[in-house]
Parts: structure tokens; sequence; C-alpha cells
């Protein structure tokens, strides 16, 4: 069989103002999106900040570096969700699926959820809940930082990762507020040893699904 490896891409960061998560100051965050190679290709979930908006750019004062995968590179993408941190490479991919819950994607069209111009010349394939990619590999409905955030379910065998997006900002936040979908992910895992990645956290969570409420 063949294993599933995971490898975390350094997208740049950019400031969250204070007044935007309540605390004292303004925070520097991490872009990070990753590289999953399984049985049947090569997955890249999510694809970094776009540009397109000068108001988000004074807002937030990201500093982008450039995605290195290539477009042969690459099978399938999948988007936590559509705000323009996760989702900006998705177009030098025009011919690649990315798959995305249906529920993200009128979110997103409807106006006022994301940069509007790195929506165009995207191949969506919309989903409706989970979605096996490959074997090992399953899409995972988390809503709660948008109402169509997915995650990434990885079954390595005796192990199993979970690349959460921004299901929740940071890993000590990691099920604080609880969130019904983290029974899935146990079931999913059967009391197998977990690690969690993060789109804006270096440190990775580890333990076993779910976390201690």
């Amino acid at each position: 069989m063949t294993p599933i490896t995971v490898h975390r891409l350094d997208l740049g960061h950019f400031t969250r103002p204070a007044e935007e998560w309540g605390g004292p100051h303004a925070r520097v965050e991490p872009v990070l999106g990753h590289l999953v190679r399984h049985a049947r290709g090569v997955l890249l979930f999510d694809t970094g900040m776009g540009t397109g908006s000068p108001e988000t750019d004074d807002h937030y004062r990201p500093v982008r570096k450039p995605l290195t995968v290539r477009p042969g590179d690459v099978d399938v993408i999948v988007n936590c969700h559509l705000h323009f941190d996760h989702i900006g490479g998705n177009q030098r991919f025009p011919g690649t699926p990315v798959l995305v819950q249906r529920t993200e994607l009128a979110l997103a069209r409807a106006g006022g959820h994301t940069i509007d111009s790195l929506l165009p010349g995207v191949r969506y394939e919309e989903l409706d809940g989970e979605h096996e990619i490959a074997p090992g590999v399953l899409v995972v409905p988390t809503p709660g930082h948008t109402e169509g955030h997915q995650s990434l379910f990885l079954d390595h065998g005796d192990r199993v990762t979970v690349l959460a997006g921004q299901a929740y900002d940071f890993a000590a936040e990691f099920g604080t507020p609880y969130r019904p979908w983290l029974d899935r992910l146990a079931a999913l895992a059967g009391g197998r040893p977990a690690r969690v990645l993060f789109a804006h956290d270096h440190t990775l969570w580890e333990g076993v699904l779910p976390p201690p409420r």
C-alpha cells in the first residue's frame, strides 16, 4: 500500500488587527498549505493568499511567498474554505478540480465573503458532505469558521492526520468551543493516535480525538 505523506508549504503571513480577534495587539499569523501524496496521486490543500484587493492588503498587510507547486504536479485541490488567504493560487491550476462544499461556494458567489476576483477561472467541484478522494483520504465538513468549512482526514493505518485548515485558529484552541463534527473525526480515528495541522499555526495538536472538553 502506498503511504500517505504530508508536506507543509510556507505561503507567507499576514497581520490580524487586534479588534478582529479580541486581543490587546495585532498578531502575525502564518499562511500554510499542505501537499499530500497518496495512492491515487497528489493533492494540494489550500493555495495561499491572492491579490486583487488593495483594501484587503491595507487591512492585513500580507507578505506572500510563492507557491512552488506546478499545475502538472497536482491532481486535485481542496480548499478548507474560500477566504482570500486560502484560495490565492487556485487560478494557477485552471484545469485541476477544486473540491469545495456547495454551501461554501454559494456563500462566496453571493459576494462579501472573499476577494471576488479570485473566484473565476477555477474548475470547482461541489460537495455535499463527506467525500472520499482515495483510500484513506476523506473530505469531512467541519463548519464553524464558515458554514461550508471542510477538513481533510488522512488514514495512515496505525495513526491519522487531520488537515484542519481554519476549523480552529490555533492548536491550543483545538476542541474549544466543542463542535459536533469532532465526534465524527473521533469515530473515523477509532482511538488511534492523531495529529492535527492548521492553516495559521505552525504548532501541531497531538493526542486522541476528540480533545477533552
